[in-house]
């Protein structure tokens, strides 16, 4: 058949107006087995129904830094666990249906469930535009691809291209997602966030605490918006350069750690989701190699200065929430990135640790839900007077992100126990009682409102009031500026609880949470990694609160453990 031929037969195939042939209805009706089947492996219920997905394959390419109509194009597609296992099926079809040449390669791999390709970076040559791509039928049009940066032009990429929310969410690239509609009241916060987030903090080493790469990332997934991918996409690489690829991945060399702030030991900066994201979306593989990957995360294990982690054994031994969550969290994105046994290990030993703080505190109080420690030690004072046992609401949200991610690839049956346990310890200890907020210690932002919430800096199921309030005057105004990610613990107690009166007291506590998400509040850019504090976990929470209470409770069959 000749090219013009070709060319024809695809721009039949694509008019809406032509009867799909019989092929074309088997492909449909097989794509749609394989995405019920994806949503029945991976541990959760997919958010998009496979008539969404199918319809859903446009994307759109934006000239940025580049010139004339010949744009070297560089995109990530990913695709839900067990839909696509041949990078040759992957085409690229222009706004009338012609084929355009591309080089398609596999850039990531499910290892969970029914497995597949996770996601594929394609390459082309074209203008700015619509573009769609289909994966029923062999690829014929083919070109070379070429190094990342090639793409390049002092930095920026010359092309940008962004698929749709609705294809974005149901890839679970970033997990279960929602489509972030337009009357969406935390849609609207995070885009005022961004307004005074945009620009690319290089001078201030704390704004990528908490990861900024990922956190735009996960806002481009649930909205399609091509400037928070554009953000995420110099984020990334400026965040990925400042990694320290020489030496040892333990303390003092810290290879695998972060040099911006000069203090590469300091494993709190250390992200590997981002590269999985970026991989995903972006294309770009240039940041980063095995060695890269494995520094990173054996510098989680060996806990840089901190020292390796391990079980909390004794009423004094030094432990934050935030150093627990994150370095599960970073864990399985290693895994995810990698398939590597020896990170499902990793996993397994910190969703252990935790399951043993939570339900056995060696402080002898019992299992109130939190992951209760020394305020004492936490403030490097462990022999100080009037130790005060609890933790932190809001740091505590870092752990359930990673007990979260680690349920999606693990399904492991300790950790909706652990989510509803400290969804219920947050209800009843978290929060800081109406009564108590009266002048001059009401201790709120004035922009959530008379009603606005606020937790505890430092909360406690044994400690006195007073004691709280004392911490809470010294160290702890304004703590409702982390009410927005809060709303994740909330909502993935949610998820898993199975107990009626229990899941109500949630929604309620998730509905008097949307005062926080004011856009005066996303105004407040005093400090500026509460963008990422406020939003790398907390968009799933959409979704969750969309799903019955309880329905993640139920065991699923099929999933890797």
């Amino acid at each position: 058949m000749t090219l013009r031929g070709r060319r024809r037969r695809y721009h039949v195939m694509a008019t809406g107006d032509v009867a799909p042939s019989t092929a074309s209805r088997h492909v449909l009706v097989v794509l749609a087995c394989l995405l019920g089947l994806a949503f029945a492996a991976f541990p959760l219920l997919g958010d998009a129904s496979p008539t969404k997905t199918t319809a859903n394959t446009t994307f759109e390419v934006h000239r940025l830094a580049g010139k004339g109509d010949d744009l070297p194009v560089t995109v990530g597609i990913p695709f839900p666990p067990g839909l696509l296992r041949d990078a040759a099926q992957v085409r690229i079809l222009d706004a009338n249906g012609y084929e355009v040449a591309a080089s398609v390669t596999p850039s990531l791999a499910w290892h969970v469930g029914p497995g597949g390709i996770r996601a594929v970076r394609v390459q082309f040559h074209g203008p700015p535009g619509v573009y769609r791509f289909a994966f029923d039928a062999p690829r014929t049009m083919q070109t070379h691809a070429w190094p990342y940066g090639d793409g390049l032009i002092d930095g920026r990429p010359a092309a940008l291209a962004t698929l749709t929310p609705a294809w974005l969410t149901a890839s679970l690239i970033a997990g279960p997602q929602s489509v972030a509609s337009r009357d969406e009241a935390y849609a609207r916060y995070v885009d005022a966030q961004f307004r005074w987030a945009r620009a690319l903090p290089k001078d201030d080493p704390t704004a990528w605490l908490f990861d900024r790469p990922s956190t735009l990332f996960k806002a481009y997934v649930r909205s399609g918006r091509a400037d928070y991918l554009e953000a995420a996409e110099v984020s990334y690489r400026w965040y990925m350069a400042g990694i320290k690829r020489d030496g040892l991945p333990v303390s003092p060399s810290c290879g695998g750690g972060w040099l911006p702030d000069g203090k590469p030991c300091d494993v709190k900066y250390v992200y590997i989701e981002p590269i999985l994201l970026a991989m995903a979306l972006t294309g770009d593989d240039s940041m980063h190699d095995a060695v890269t990957v494995a520094k990173m995360a054996d510098l989680w294990q060996s806990g840089g200065w901190n020292g390796p982690p391990g079980p909390y054994r004794h009423p004094k031994d030094y432990f934050t929430e935030r150093l627990a969550g994150l370095g599960l969290l970073e864990t399985v994105a290693a895994f995810e990135l990698t398939g590597d046994p020896r990170y499902r290990e990793r996993i397994d030993a910190r969703v252990g640790w935790l399951y043993e703080h939570q339900g056995a505190n060696p402080d002898g109080l019992g299992n109130d839900g939190s992951w209760r420690n020394s305020w004492n030690v936490h403030e490097n004072d462990p022999n100080g007077s009037g130790d005060v046992r609890g933790s932190s609401p809001w740091m505590s949200e870092n752990i359930i992100d990673g007990l979260w991610h680690a349920w999606l690839v693990t399904g492991d049956p300790r950790i909706p126990t652990m989510i509803t346990g400290f969804g219920r310890y947050l209800d009843t200890y978290g929060w800081i009682d109406p009564k108590l907020l009266v002048p001059p210690h009401d201790w709120r932002n004035g922009c959530s409102g008379p009603r606005g919430l606020i937790a505890w800096y430092w909360s406690s199921a044994h400690a006195s009031t007073e004691s709280l309030a004392a911490i809470q005057e010294s160290e702890g105004w304004y703590s409702d500026g982390h009410d927005v990610e809060l709303g994740l613990p909330i909502a993935a107690a949610w998820y898993f609880e199975k107990d009626p009166a229990q899941a109500a007291a949630l929604k309620r506590r998730f509905t008097a949470l949307a005062a926080s998400y004011s856009t005066e509040c996303a105004a407040i850019s005093d400090t500026a990694r509460r963008f990422n504090w406020n939003n790398r976990g907390a968009g799933v929470a959409q979704w969750m609160m969309a799903q019955p209470a309880g329905v993640g409770a139920h065991p699923v069959a099929g999933v890797s453990r």
